[in-house]
């Protein structure tokens, strides 16, 4: 073969342009299948930059006077989603893109919340400061983002190629595809959206309770004075039981406080804190109806009973589901009493039975709720004599239903109810004294809808440690929401017990 003159050869390699590097993108996608490559290549994309964003893509907010957790998740249709837990969820179609982002309402502040009731005026600068605190959460929540998702396909992308190259173009793509998505949500952003937000979970019920949801943001001057209003009087409410004088018993007086329901109100739970304090309750008493609706969604709100600071005696109301009985029954601290279940609480003796109607559920029957009451009661009259016959006697029964409690007149010398949503004290034929408790709760959410505010009631009982008989009880009533009236009245008792003549409904001169 001739050989080529060194002088063309030369010629030749001075004038050939050296080849350059593939990028990255093509370098993945080289060799032998490379439809197969690339879709190996999407998937560590995808995969990492998700696994990214669960890892570290969420960021700690402060909206005003909440704490909020802001993240970016996947998503086939975007959107908003606010979780208000435990009542449920708030969804807006504010953009159509591949990420949806979440909001999770984890807590009020106490400390900004206060600073809110102390110096109402500040609500005029609400509206402004949500605005700045979103827009920081939102820039912060992007930066965090992309900085996750790069890491995280960058990590996979190294564990499945052992490349650094392959490695960093996973990282690239992924953080592409992020812009991509950041900007088909802009170009898509809807702002009206949250004109016609979806509700679920108990905010269901939330058009209904605050009207439509255009007159909030058209009429935000009335709405934002509302607030105030409302944010002001529950906190003279609160304040208004530490003004609430005690009774001082003597050494042997068991203290019993029954409440009873209390429908979702969160102020109950402050209250009933309080009247634990100052009263030395040894035991709570609950007569049922805590909840609205029964849900597994509402369970977080019994959470308080844990540290309320005394023992927690519940029976089942017709809105407390076995689902509420169930979570409260893995509750430290309360006793859950049903189908006449007896428990020895601070030195009372407690029979109980849960309501056997849930209204709530729109399903079930509801003809025979007379009938069934009655069933319910002769089956706690039942367990009270059997409690007796074994020398253990109740002292104290509880249902929720007055028409049940009345059946086990002359087997117990005390029965606690509720339901009626007013107080009521009667001695029955047979000497058992009846008391009905009022809804601690103010009628719970009921309370905001009607013009006159329902009052906050619960009871203070005192026993005699000896004979375990009622002594006396101070019937305590505070204004609902708008109004910090607080009220007691003391009633004496003469000995009751099954067989006694009726003594008087009670003694005593409203404190103010």
């Amino acid at each position: 073969m001739a050989r080529v003159p060194a002088a063309v050869l030369n010629v030749l390699t001075r004038n050939r342009k050296p080849s350059r590097p593939r990028p990255p993108v093509l370098e993945l996608a080289a060799g032998p299948g490379p439809w197969a490559r690339a879709l190996g290549v999407v998937a560590v994309v995808l995969l990492g930059g998700w696994l990214g964003l669960l890892v570290v893509g969420q960021v700690r907010v402060p909206v005003g006077p909440m704490d909020t957790t802001m993240t970016l998740r996947p998503s086939f249709t975007g959107g908003t989603k606010i979780n208000v837990s435990p009542l449920g969820a708030l969804h807006l179609d504010s953009h159509i893109a591949p990420v949806r982002l979440d909001v999770n309402v984890d807590q009020l502040d106490p400390v900004r919340s206060q600073a809110l009731v102390d110096h109402p005026e500040r609500l005029s600068g609400l509206q402004d400061e949500v605005t700045r605190d979103v827009g920081h959460g939102t820039l912060d929540l992007a930066v965090r983002s992309g900085v996750a998702v790069v890491a995280g396909a960058t990590a996979l992308g190294l564990a499945v190629y052992r490349r650094p190259r392959r490695a960093l173009a996973a990282g690239g793509l992924a953080l592409a595809l992020l812009a991509a998505s950041g900007a088909t949500a802009y170009a898509t952003w809807n702002p009206k959206s949250v004109l016609e937000p979806r509700f679920s979970g108990l905010l269901s019920s939330a058009p209904s309770l605050v009207g439509d949801a255009r007159s909030i943001v058209t009429e935000f001057d009335v709405y934002q004075k509302e607030l105030a209003r409302l944010v002001t009087n529950v906190t003279k409410l609160y304040d208004a039981t530490s003004t609430l004088p005690a009774y001082a018993p003597d050494p042997t007086t068991i203290r019993v406080l029954h409440v009873s329901d209390i429908h979702l109100n969160p102020a109950s739970w402050t209250i009933i804190a309080s009247l634990v304090e100052q009263y030395e309750v040894n035991v709570i008493v609950d007569s049922g109806d805590t909840m609205d609706h029964g849900t597994a969604a509402e369970n977080g709100f019994l959470d308080p009973v844990e540290d309320l600071g005394a023992p927690y005696v519940w029976v089942r109301g017709n809105h407390d589901s076995r689902v509420t009985q169930r979570y409260l029954e893995r509750l430290k601290n309360v006793h859950v009493l049903d189908d006449g279940r007896a428990e020895t609480v601070a030195g009372l003796r407690f029979a109980g039975i849960g309501d056997p109607q849930f209204t709530p559920d729109r399903t079930a029957a509801r003809t025979g709720a007379e009938r069934s009451q009655e069933l319910a009661g002769a089956r706690l009259a039942s367990a009270l004599r059997d409690e007796r016959a074994a020398g253990t006697p109740v002292d104290v029964a509880v249902a929720h239903e007055p028409a049940a409690a009345r059946r086990t007149d002359g087997e117990v010398p005390l029965v606690l109810a509720g339901h009626v949503h007013h107080q009521e004290t009667e001695v029955m034929k047979y000497g058992t004294r009846l008391r009905i408790e009022g809804s601690t709760g103010g009628s719970g959410l009921r309370a905001v809808e009607d013009e006159d505010p329902d009052p906050i009631e619960a009871s203070i009982l005192y026993f005699d440690r000896d004979s375990r008989r009622l002594q006396a009880w101070d019937a305590i009533r505070l204004g609902g929401l708008g109004l910090t009236t607080a009220e007691v009245s003391r009633h004496l008792v003469e000995e009751n017990q099954p067989g006694a003549s009726p003594s008087p409904a009670g003694s005593g001169s409203p404190s103010p």
